[in-house]
């Protein structure tokens, strides 16, 4: 979906990893491999960023630096993150790993995708896209 988005729309398309993606041959996708180790692709990301560039994570830490320093945060599931609800869902992510830690059993995460969750994906990629694009 993203892929098809980027060649659809031009759009420069970057993904960022410390382990092989395979990308399809684009002059619009491109991918860097990082080290590996703790947050050295979020690190990446926000240094390479620019205010109004659009990241798509589904991790908090990563969203909320991205917002604050000017970009758009949206997530797999359609959420888009923004000034007004990144430290809302910071402090909530922050408190379930406290939770976690202490040993409580608080669940594990988000559940899987199912294609509502893509459909959201899909309009709120294509509206933002489209907004660029102008």
């Amino acid at each position: 979906m993203l892929f098809r988005a980027a060649e659809r729309t031009k759009t420069q398309t970057t993904l960022v990893a410390n382990q092989v993606v395979r990308v399809p041959p684009s002059a619009y996708i491109s991918f860097l491999r990082v080290s590996a180790g703790f947050d050295e692709a979020d690190n990446e990301i926000v240094k390479r960023m620019q205010a109004g560039d659009l990241v798509i994570t589904g991790d908090i830490p990563l969203a909320s630096d991205v917002v604050d320093k000017g970009g758009i945060a949206l997530n797999p599931r359609g959420e888009l993150y923004t000034r007004e609800n990144i430290k809302d869902r910071l402090n909530m992510r922050d408190f379930m790993e406290t939770m976690r830690s202490s040993g409580l059993d608080v669940g594990g995460g988000p559940p899987p995708l199912n294609n509502t969750d893509k459909q959201n994906f899909a309009n709120q990629l294509d509206k933002l896209l489209t907004k660029a694009g102008r």
